[in-house]
């Protein structure tokens, strides 16, 4: 009877009013047969697409073609352009894959080719993909995989046997170690990345649900789900999101979803039932996407049976966690339904605040762009920035977002939980390529962040507006002097650390403290957040520690950046004046 209760409690409720815009790209993919299975977005901003087609040269049933998509130059992806990457060295279909920290992308196994035990990293810079070993006789299928705090990535095996164990790799080092075994069988399961940096899911084809602890490198068995989140056909199940209040929501690929409350520590979390999917229909193997206004973007089909274990066709919902509604918005073609299977469709978190969407049976995909504004607490704070030689780094809070992003019932990983920097000067555009960002996790709060990042070739020597976005959403601008740097030909670093502001908040005089490595002229500004300089001096440093002193009066209260920059090198900072 309590179960009843619960259901009963969190019924839904179904709308149907216009909401979000789909667009198509203007370029069709230039893939051999035009679909496209996966998206995974680069640090540089960029999107990776691979193909399902089958390869013609008698390797297996896997593909090995993948193409990117770059956003022109005034950021738009929707009248972006396509290029054609090298191919993989193996078939593989359904398998894991991850963009790791620094900037490379990894692929593990597959349930379809001949690449089920082996792996290969591509390198963006290299334009090369390279062949990795994995453990022996390990078989990764469905790919689930997540990027651990420390950079390493935890991968599972499939091998039908009866027990489920682990294995991490290290991108560093590029060796392999045997992880802890799962409780239960995790092939077509969901995993979810709670704020804790735990991992989360539900063992296949039950109600069992178990929990990685990355301190402990242990997995720990959690409570029973309420309901039946795997179809009893091809156990099959639906993504799995964070919602903004922190809970865990995982969706069925029967018309069931359900809540997990986590406690933050290694003690259990709470599960609830959700609310029913939308006239009785289900998510196997769909796909959907955490959108900057806190809502979700659903691919809802009928509910899987015997007969038709991914039926269609397939509808477009918004769920909106606040009230547990789930309002139907009409499909890019503008009918009501689209013809295919929602395990055919595919969807990426964009950095401009969009959703990228592709299928498996089309050249064509679109972009939709939802409704409303940004959520508050998913947006990135920017506190400073600094330089050695032609590396930036970026400090501030909550650059990895409140979720991962877009999720799929299993297989695809694509996260958009890493911060990305878009530099904007009139109507220009330009994406950085970040790397070696501190934090892995999601809802990080009050914890530091960093990032670094270099600057492309093809950005001129000039002021630009800085902005860190995670998932797409977007901090406040930083006003950002580039100076253009040429690795191995530019002056050496003058700057050598970050400023030192006090008083800070400050009234009257502000003193401004750095450290030279060389000594030289520099310039020091105060500019408002819209990058207008409101206060400009230059003097002669030394090498060692300076000091510059500051007279505030006739510059009205508020938020500010101190700027130093010496030769090609700028240190940035937020100063309050009252």
């Amino acid at each position: 009877m309590k179960k009843l209760l619960l259901v009963f409690l969190v019924c839904a409720s179904f709308q149907i009013q216009a909401q979000g815009t789909w667009t198509p790209l203007k370029n069709k993919t230039p893939l051999s047969n035009g679909s496209v299975i996966l998206s995974l977005l680069m640090t540089d901003g960029t999107v990776l697409v691979k193909t399902d087609s089958i390869e013609n040269d008698g390797s297996g049933q896997g593909t090995r073609t993948w193409a990117k998509l770059t956003p022109d130059s005034h950021g738009s992806y929707v009248n972006g352009t396509w290029s054609v990457l090298p191919k993989m060295t193996k078939d593989r279909l359904y398998f894991s894959s991850q963009v790791m920290k620094d900037g490379r992308v990894v692929v593990i196994g597959g349930e379809n080719g001949n690449g089920t035990v082996t792996g290969e990293i591509y390198d963006p810079v290299l334009n090369t993909w390279t062949l990795i070993n994995t453990p022996k006789y390990t078989h990764f299928l469905d790919g689930n995989s997540e990027l651990l705090p420390d950079g390493k990535i935890i991968v599972s095996e499939y091998n039908g046997l009866g027990f489920f164990p682990t294995y991490i790799y290290d991108p560093v080092l590029n060796v392999w170690t045997t992880g802890p075994s799962c409780h239960g069988n995790a092939d077509e399961a969901a995993w979810l990345k709670l704020p804790d940096y735990s991992i989360l899911f539900v063992d296949m084809a039950t109600r069992h649900t178990e929990r990685y602890i990355p301190a402990l490198n242990n997995w720990l068995v959690e409570d029973t789900v309420q309901v039946s989140l795997y179809d009893p056909y091809g156990d099959e199940s639906g993504p799995a999101y964070v919602l903004p209040d922190g809970r865990g929501f995982f969706i069925g690929s029967m018309p069931v979803t359900a809540f997990y409350t986590p406690t933050g520590d290694t003690s259990k979390g709470l599960w609830t039932a959700g609310p029913a999917l939308p006239d009785t229909g289900g998510m196997p193997d769909a796909a959907g996407a955490m959108m900057i206004n806190g809502k979700i973007l659903l691919a809802i089909s009928h509910t899987p049976d015997s007969a038709t274990h991914f039926p269609k066709p397939m509808s477009f919902y918004e769920f909106n966690y606040l009230d547990n509604s789930f309002t139907e918005v009409a499909s890019p073609n503008g009918a009501d339904t689209l013809d295919m299977r929602t395990a055919n469709t595919t969807m990426l978190d964009l950095p401009d605040g969009t959703v990228l969407l592709g299928s498996q049976s089309t050249s064509q995909m679109f972009v939709y762009t939802p409704s409303g504004t940004p959520l508050a607490q998913g947006k990135p704070t920017i506190s400073g920035i600094s330089q050695s030689g032609c590396t930036f780094t970026v400090t501030g809070t909550l650059f990895n977002g409140i979720t991962m992003g877009a999720a799929y019932g299993d297989d695809w990983q694509m996260s958009t939980n890493r911060p990305i920097i878009r530099l904007t000067s009139d109507s220009n555009v330009y994406y950085v390529k970040t790397m070696n960002w501190n934090l892995n996790g999601i809802q990080t709060g009050t914890q530091p962040d960093t990032v670094q990042f270099t600057v492309p070739a093809n950005v001129p020597t000039g002021g630009y507006a800085l902005v860190v976005t995670a998932n797409g959403i977007a901090s406040d601008t930083l006003h950002f002097n580039y100076v253009k740097c040429v690795t191995g030909i530019d002056e050496a670093p003058a700057l050598a650390s970050a400023l030192k502001i006090y008083p800070n908040p400050a009234s009257g005089q502000v003193a401004v403290s750095f450290t030279s490595t060389t000594g030289g002229p520099y310039i020091v500004r105060i500019a408002d957040m819209l990058g207008r300089t409101v206060l400009e001096e230059s003097d002669v440093s030394v090498a060692g520690t300076n000091m510059q002193e500051l007279n505030l009066e006739g510059i009205s209260s508020g938020v500010y950046l101190i700027s130093v920059q010496q030769k090609s090198s700028v240190s940035t900072s937020k100063i309050l004046v009252r």
